[in-house]
């Protein structure tokens, strides 16, 4: 088939999104043979070198002759990186999909494209606004979404369908006003290390310890909201919750580990950072596995923590102005490793603390202004 031959050529400079041509069929081909690429996309799998030539012959040259999909293909220091596409507009509102090499991942090169195209979208076929839509748990696709100002994003149950099966959905959108740019903060876990610990992002292969301390007998008690019994799959479902939590702006999660072995001994967390009343403060949360406690890792964790939490956001870090600890009254040594590290006990809440057994113990606060900790 002809390919159409006034296909707009899109460029910011580093990226150029123009038309398909026959080159572009191997590397599209050997694109859509990556795991990580048919997990999430719609593709045939398996899927054959015919689906390419299809796709790119075929299909595409058929959506800008019938006004009905403009695709793209992606292009990046003089190779093909990826496809992107523009789909339906009926109204003056259509969705964009996309999909990028796996050998350039990690070089903006799929937030420039988006950014192009969004732009053609509202200034070329006069949209009003564009749908971006993943599968829940896609944390690349809607990192890049979030990156090109994409925002008010929902989870729709079973909203999407991959080869017959219903997946949940991610769906956000960018209104021909909204600014190209990401909205609110998607934080990140620095490796933090001090003494004899080390704070990192938590891991798949943490789950078993995760299991472990989350059924001792003692932090149960005191958190008495986790699961009951506390199975693999609840430890499992913290850790994919805790990348959630950061690409939300909510908080960020460490895990606390030994330098030496890399074994979790806990976990430390940032919390409330969308505070609604003010976005300035931040709560610590942690807990800790049973065979790391009477060794002051969790004082030492805390103390590796503060810096990083009042460093400006522009610094990289999470630019707190004010930080909370709460212990429950009788968590002595949860509320020591909050006077261990200079947090002044301001009060108390009554009752706020759900016991298993339908009673309630006091909530006492703790905190530490930026200022107080800089002039230490």
């Amino acid at each position: 088939m002809r390919f159409p031959e006034d296909v707009p050529v899109l460029t910011d400079g580093v990226v150029t999104l123009r038309a398909h041509t026959v080159d572009d069929v191997e590397p599209a081909y050997r694109m859509c043979q990556d795991p990580v690429m048919q997990q999430w996309t719609t593709i045939p799998v398996p899927y054959l070198h015919e689906h390419a030539v299809n796709f790119l012959t075929e299909m595409i040259p058929n959506g800008w002759r019938t006004n009905t999909m403009w695709g793209w293909a992606i292009e990046y220091d003089g190779r093909y990186a990826g496809t992107i596409d523009l789909g339906d507009g009926e109204g003056g509102v259509g969705e964009v999909g996309f999909a990028v090499s796996p050998e350039v991942r990690g070089n903006g090169v799929m937030t420039r494209a988006l950014k192009l195209a969004v732009r053609y979208a509202f200034d070329g076929l006069g949209w009003d606004r564009v749908i971006w839509r993943a599968f829940v748990g896609n944390y690349a696709s809607r990192r890049v979404a979030w990156k090109a100002g994409f925002r008010g994003l929902v989870m729709i149950p079973g909203g999407g369908r991959a080869r017959g099966v219903r997946k949940d959905e991610w769906v956000a959108s960018v209104g021909r006003d909204d600014d190209l740019e990401p909205q609110g903060n998607w934080w990140t876990v620095p490796v933090l290390e001090g003494g004899s610990i080390r704070l990192r992002g938590l891991r798949e292969s943490d789950a078993q310890r995760v299991q472990e301390a989350c059924s001792d007998e003692r932090t149960q008690h005191w958190l008495s909201g986790m699961p009951s019994p506390y199975r693999l799959e609840d430890a499992e479902g913290f850790i994919k919750t805790r990348l959630h939590m950061m690409a939300g702006g909510e908080g960020v999660a460490w895990a606390i580990a030994d330098p030496a072995t890399d074994e979790l001994l806990g976990n430390v967390s940032v919390f409330n950072l969308n505070n609604r009343m003010d976005a300035t403060v931040g709560e610590i949360g942690y807990w800790m596995h049973p065979d790391a406690r009477g060794r002051k890792v969790m004082t030492s964790a805390v103390e590796l923590l503060i810096p990083h939490a009042f460093k400006p956001v522009a610094e990289g870090g999470l630019g707190r102005r004010r930080l909370m600890v709460k212990a429950a009254l009788g968590n002595s040594a949860s509320a020591h490793v909050a006077e261990a590290n200079g947090f002044t006990h301001v009060g108390t809440e009554r009752a706020a603390i759900p016991r298993r057994d339908g009673n309630y113990d006091d909530d006492l606060i703790f905190d530490l202004l930026a200022d107080e900790y800089a002039t230490r």
